[in-house]
């Protein structure tokens, strides 16, 4: 259905719940070394539930080897400082969201290429930093899907 790249992950609680959501929405999970954690880690694990694996999840050196898996599928970069709502894009089935890490974001490298039409934010209050990570996907692959009746679901 879709997929959602985490770069560099640091909270293994985020990215054991991020597991349980693709499983549960049939989307991919790309995760971006490093990572903050194994897989193994009993907090991923905790999180993720039994959903481990029901869910399609693969690691990639850096960003533009995960990039390059995705070959020629729209990617965009969910960030704070995003110039388009996430809700006023129209999706695609095979769409790919790219989460920066739980501290520090997207690096400003990564933000400085990124076409403008692809960088996507959630609104929020002025003055606060940021939303869970694990919140932020859950939103932005719901509004997805829902875009696309939820096709596959029940």
């Amino acid at each position: 259905m879709f997929h959602v790249i985490l770069f560099e992950p640091e909270i293994p609680p985020n990215a054991g719940n991020v597991i349980r959501l693709c499983a549960n929405t049939g989307s991919v999970l790309h995760l971006v070394r490093p990572l903050g954690f194994t897989l193994s880690d009993a907090r991923v694990r905790r999180a993720g539930l039994d959903y481990h694996e029901m869910a399609r999840v693969h690691e990639h050196a850096n960003l533009a080897a995960c990039l390059g898996w995705l070959e020629s599928r729209r990617v965009f970069a969910v960030e704070t400082t995003g110039g388009q709502r996430f809700d006023e894009v129209r999706y695609r089935e095979g769409d790919a969201f790219l989460f920066g890490r739980e501290t520090t974001g997207l690096p400003a490298e990564v933000l400085a290429d990124w076409p403008s039409e692809r960088l996507i934010r959630l609104p929020m209050l002025p003055g606060n930093r940021s939303l869970n990570l694990s919140n932020s996907v859950a939103v932005v692959v719901f509004e997805a899907w829902r875009q696309l009746g939820f096709t596959g679901g029940r």
